[in-house]
């Protein structure tokens, strides 16, 4: 990547140093702390000398307050990208997450629940999780029920285990012949595909059967109908959050204005919905500070990774400063992405 590449050899070794010891002990480094922790085997001098190169090419930052430095987040991502050894999750954390959420229902959002509120306290961090949305899910089946001489109802049956009902008015009572002739054109038609598609096609895939055989009247009823009927009103998926608890002790949180920004971000959820929603077909994602591209995410680091259900994607990970242990975070959220999406077939 073009940012390692602007970095010596040794500059890329003193600034892996100074993140994992600012990672490690949330001080401003110095070059006597490299020097005792990194075993690099460079004089403090030297290690001095590199440090203020790397602040000059805008990778650490220096407080006034303290003759250390801070990695920036353009440090983090070259960190992230090319010089943390990610670590697969320890047997006991492992076992933690089988246990938590195996106990959980694969019917309902319980399992989701529970993967971000054990991911939140294994990382101590605040773990985010947000379904699949609803548009993108198979169609399984489609139920068509009369519930009155005027009405009917369409039972949507999806994938993920969701359903959703919507009310078909007819002018006069039906026979039930025209009921399950008009269910199995549906299902023929429309079983298979996402909600997105259906609207997308609807009219062209049963507009060559409107009129013909028993179905008779009330096919042409669905039909007017159009791709209303798909129409999910999308108030977007609520996002599944952890305890913010944990985040308490961290000092990145340490004045009640730094607490404010974390709990903003936890009471509008619009916010996180947004970042996640954009994760749903890129897999593993670590956003950093700035990157976000939002103001009240810029103190933030995101860690999320992608699961599939019913042939659509949700997004779990963890939220938290960016001054996190990065290695041992994205391994214990690779690991829950594919363990939740196990557990969903």
């Amino acid at each position: 990547m073009a940012e390692l590449e602007s970095l010596s050899e040794r500059e890329g070794q003193v600034l892996s140093a100074v993140v994992e010891t600012y990672i490690a002990t949330a001080e401003p480094v110095g070059s006597q702390t490299v020097a005792r922790r990194s075993g690099l085997g460079i004089s403090p001098a030297s290690i001095r000398s590199s440090m203020a190169d790397l602040e000059a090419k805008g990778f650490l930052y220096h407080p006034h307050t303290s003759a250390g430095r801070i990695p920036t987040d353009r440090a983090y991502r070259v960190y992230v990208d090319a010089m943390s050894h990610r670590s697969l999750p320890d047997s006991e954390s492992r076992d933690v997450l089988e246990i938590e959420l195996t106990a959980a229902s694969v019917a309902s959002e319980e399992l989701l629940r529970r993967a971000a509120q054990v991911l939140g306290i294994l990382t101590q961090e605040l773990g985010v999780a947000v379904a699949p949305a609803l548009e993108e899910i198979l169609l399984e089946q489609i139920d068509l029920v009369p519930v009155s001489s005027e009405r009917l109802l369409l039972v949507l049956n999806l994938k993920s285990g969701a359903v959703r009902t919507i009310y078909v008015r007819v002018p006069c009572a039906v026979e039930p012949v025209q009921v399950e002739e008009v269910q199995r054109i549906l299902n023929e038609r429309l079983a298979g595909l996402t909600l997105r598609e259906i609207r997308a096609s609807f009219g062209a895939r049963l507009r060559d059967v409107a009129r013909s055989g028993t179905a008779g009247d009330l096919l042409d009823i669905v039909l007017a109908e159009g791709d209303g009927l798909f129409a999910i009103e999308e108030r977007g998926e609520p996002v599944m959050l952890g305890s913010a608890a944990v985040l308490v002790d961290q000092p990145e949180f340490a004045t009640s204005e730094q607490m404010r920004s974390l709990l903003s971000i936890t009471e509008r959820q619009d916010v996180l919905r947004d970042a996640l929603a954009a994760r749903r077909s890129e897999g593993l994602v670590v956003t950093i500070g700035g990157e976000h591209g939002n103001p009240g995410l810029t103190g933030f680091t995101l860690v999320t990774s992608t699961y599939r259900r019913g042939g659509a994607t949700g997004v779990i990970g963890v939220l938290g400063p960016t001054r996190m242990p990065y290695d041992k975070i994205i391994g214990l959220v690779e690991h829950t992405g594919r363990l939740v999406e196990g557990l969903l077939q």
